[in-house]
C-alpha cells in the first residue's frame, strides 16, 4: 500500500488549519460539531450517565508524559505495518467507513474529558489475522483488518467497538492501572508516593510499551461499555448493537487470534449488563436520529 498521511486531527486549530486533503475537514464533519454544539447548548439533553469519579491514583502518572508515550508506540507501530505493506492507505474503503464513524463520535468525547479537545486525534487500519482494536491515551486509534472482516461488523458494531476503546482512553484507565502497576512494583506505599518520593514521573516513557498488554478491571470494563454505549448513542449508532456485537465476540472465543478477547473478556455476565444500560442511552439515540 502507498504511504500516506494517516493522522485524523479533528479537534482544535490545527486541524481547521491544515491543507492537505489528508487533513482537509469533511463537509460531514463539520456537520458532526455543528450538531454537538446543538446538543451541548440544550441543556438537559447533554445530561450524562453515571458512573462515578474516575480514581485519583490516576494523577500519579503525568498524563503528558503517558499520551507522549502512547503516541510514539504508536507511531512505532504504523511505521512496522507500513513496512511490512499492511498500513491501509487513504482509499481503503474500510479505513475510510472507520473514520466516518470516528468523526461522527469524536464531537461528544470532551463531555467525558476536557483534555480530549487537544488531542490529535488519528484512526489507521492495519491488516493482520488478529481480532483486535484499540485507542491509546491521547486518542491513538487502530483496528485490525480482521475484526472487521472476521466478525462481519456492521457499523453499529464497529461503533461500539469504538466507542469502547474510546472510553477506556478519556476515563484513563491505561494511566491509572499504570500508576497501580509503578507502586507495586517500585514498592512504594501510596503515602510515600503522595510525598513525591520514587520516579513515576518517568515510569509513563518507561512503561509506554506495556500500554496494550494492559488488563483492566471489571469495572473499568463495565464503564467502558456504559460509556461507549453513551458515545455511540449520541453520534446517531444503535445501541442495540453492544449486545449484538458482545454475542459475536463470545461466538468467536473458540478461535485463535483474538487478541481483543485477551484484554477485553465476555461472558453472559457482561451482555446482561448490557442489556441493563441500553435503556439509559435509548432516548439518545433517539434524539440523535431526529437531528
Amino acid at each position: 500500500m502507498p504511504a500516506v498521511c494517516t493522522a485524523l486531527e479533528v479537534n482544535g486549530i490545527p486541524s481547521l488549519a491544515a491543507t492537505c486533503d489528508c487533513h482537509r475537514p469533511r463537509r460531514g464533519f463539520l456537520q458532526a460539531l455543528i450538531a454537538g454544539a446543538a446538543v451541548a447548548g440544550s441543556g438537559g439533553a447533554w445530561a450524562q450517565v453515571q458512573v462515578g469519579s474516575a480514581s485519583g491514583l490516576r494523577k500519579l502518572i503525568p498524563a503528558d508524559d503517558l499520551e507522549q508515550a502512547a503516541g510514539q508506540q504508536y507511531q512505532e507501530l504504523l511505521q512496522k505495518a507500513k513496512s511490512e505493506g499492511a498500513l491501509a492507505g487513504a482509499n481503503n474503503p474500510q479505513l475510510q467507513r472507520l473514520r466516518t464513524i470516528a468523526q461522527r463520535i469524536i464531537p461528544y468525547t470532551t463531555q467525558w474529558n476536557p483534555r480530549a479537545a487537544q488531542w490529535r486525534w488519528e484512526v489507521n487500519l492495519i491488516g493482520s489475522k488478529e481480532v483486535n482494536a484499540f485507542c491509546m491515551p491521547g486518542g491513538k486509534i487502530a483496528f485490525y483488518t480482521a475484526i472487521l472482516e472476521k466478525l462481519q461488523l456492521n457499523d453499529d458494531e464497529v461503533a461500539m467497538v469504538m466507542g469502547h476503546e474510546m472510553a477506556h482512553a478519556l476515563r484513563e484507565h491505561s494511566r491509572e492501572q499504570m500508576a497501580k502497576n509503578s507502586a507495586t512494583n517500585i514498592g512504594l506505599s501510596l503515602g510515600a508516593q503522595l510525598l513525591g518520593l520514587g520516579d513515576l514521573g518517568n515510569l509513563a516513557a518507561k512503561m509506554g510499551s506495556q500500554l496494550l498488554s494492559l488488563r483492566f478491571s471489571r469495572s473499568d470494563e463495565s464503564e467502558a461499555d456504559l460509556v461507549g454505549l453513551e458515545l455511540a448513542a449520541r453520534a446517531g449508532y444503535n445501541p442495540q448493537a453492544g449486545v449484538t456485537l458482545w454475542r459475536k465476540m463470545g461466538e468467536a472465543t473458540g478461535d485463535g487470534g483474538i487478541g481483543f478477547l485477551s484484554t477485553h473478556p465476555t461472558g453472559p455476565d457482561r451482555i446482561r449488563e448490557l442489556e441493563r444500560n441500553i435503556p439509559r442511552v435509548q432516548g439518545l439515540y433517539e434524539a440523535s436520529r431526529r437531528r
